[in-house]
């Protein structure tokens, strides 16, 4: 979708709106009042509710229900928005990370530098008009 361009400055740029698509493995660079998506956000939070939990069914089933409530809407809000975000990146088709999409329609796929995607998008924006 873009092709190689020369960068320019973010602050430059019109106010967009500007998504990162990554997990813990591949860290980004990014920039005040982007939205970061970390795909394995899901699978780290059963992690942590479920670590040490007893083999007894009954018993941990008990212990990750008092997590749950113990969490209380702070946790509920991380499970929320972790879901979420992974359904918004499956429903604009990312396919790679770590990507950068600036307004939902333009996407930079495999750079960690969201200030040099957000660039590379806005070149490609302003000679495609």
């Amino acid at each position: 979708m873009l092709a190689a361009a020369c960068l320019t400055p973010l602050a430059d740029a019109v106010a967009e709106e500007i998504w990162v698509v990554t997990d813990h493995q591949h860290p980004v660079s990014t920039v005040p009042g982007a939205r970061v998506i970390y795909l394995d956000a899901p699978a780290r939070l059963k992690r942590e509710l479920s670590a040490s939990l007893p083999h007894d069914r009954t018993r941990a089933e008990a212990m990750a229900k008092e997590r749950l409530r113990q969490g209380g809407a702070e946790l509920h809000q991380r499970l929320a928005s972790a879901y979420q975000g992974v359904t918004d990146a499956w429903m604009l088709g990312v396919t790679k990370i770590p990507a950068v999409i600036v307004d939902r329609r333009y996407v930079v796929y495999g750079e960690a530098d969201v200030r040099r995607a957000a660039a590379l998008i806005q070149e490609y924006r302003r000679t495609h008009p």
